[in-house]
């Protein structure tokens, strides 16, 4: 059940020519903002450390061209938390709600970090919703996630304590800022002054809510607890829209996954210079590269 979209005032940071919006969707509150008049849509999806603010230099650059549309997921930033379901699986169908309750026609999709997993399974499963597919620095369970967790193969502890059931949420509140700002901003940033210090106080606020770390310990939980499932769906529902990966300067994890789950075609872009976090640190040269690829998509 979807109820009517309601505009909304911002509860932290906005944008001009941003408009918010709240709508209860698949059992949950969704805050999502939209901008643009023209063109076809597109629904950009956050990853960690992250909410829809991640986009917020994106948004102006896709909007000139595109409708665009960025939630906040499930348990993360101002959408709801309360203790109800988590995880891949119900995000997914978030997705696949908030594209009817939007009511823009199919959507080219953008995912990155753990959100790559909720992404393809929401165009995996409702390929009528989806009209391309990016991924962007964000790989799958069973085709390289787990390997972020390896601490002795250079991954990183903080993937296997985000998925631990509920550890995240009785360790972490009153310690937000220490670990965004002291420990996952300069791990994961490759552009210095991409993200400032008004931009962590913005990411912090929400992270500071009550029972803000269901969302996050849900996707991290699938890295841990998918059993194959990714690697089924994809065999039996690969992706048949056109596909863009974007790496970052470090490796080709997006390139050398979605190649795996793809039926047809597959751009690859690698962007020099950047770390992980793409679209905070290279904005310009993201844009460049969507508008490029969804103008090819949509001329077709």
């Amino acid at each position: 059940m979807t109820t009517t979209r309601t505009a909304t005032a911002p509860s932290g940071a906005t944008l001009p020519g941003v408009t918010h919006h709240l709508a209860d969707i698949n059992g949950t509150r969704l805050h999502y903002v939209s901008a643009g008049t023209t063109g076809s849509p597109i629904l950009l999806v956050h990853g960690w450390p992250e909410t829809w603010w991640a986009f917020r230099k994106l948004i102006p650059l896709l909007a000139q061209t595109h409708r665009v549309f960025a939630p906040d997921l499930r348990g993360f930033g101002d959408s709801g938390n309360a203790d109800t379901e988590y995880g891949e699986a119900v995000t997914a169908e978030d997705l696949h709600h908030l594209v009817e309750h939007i009511g823009a026609g199919p959507v080219h999709l953008l995912c990155q970090d753990i959100s790559g997993g909720t992404g393809f399974r929401f165009a995996a499963t409702h390929p009528e919703d989806v009209i391309s597919f990016t991924g962007v620095e964000t790989t799958l369970a069973g085709f390289g996630l787990e390997s972020l967790a390896d601490v002795n193969n250079f991954g990183s502890w903080h993937v296997g304590f985000l998925g631990a059931p509920g550890i995240p949420g009785m360790l972490l509140p009153g310690h937000e800022r220490e670990l965004l700002a002291d420990f996952a901003f300069p791990l994961m940033n490759g552009t210095e002054g991409s993200i400032t210090e008004s931009d962590v106080d913005e990411f912090v606020r929400t992270y500071a809510r009550p029972n803000a770390w269901r969302g996050t310990e849900g996707l991290y939980r699938g890295v841990f607890s998918d059993n194959g499932a990714t690697r089924a769906l994809a065999e039996s529902h690969p992706l048949a829209v056109p596909v863009l990966t974007v790496d970052g300067a470090g490796h080709t994890h997006t390139e050398n996954t979605f190649r795996q789950v793809t039926a047809g075609e597959v751009t690859a872009v690698r962007l020099d210079g950047v770390g992980h976090l793409i679209a905070q640190e290279a904005p310009e040269a993201l844009a460049a590269t969507m508008v490029e690829f969804t103008g090819r998509v949509d001329s077709k």
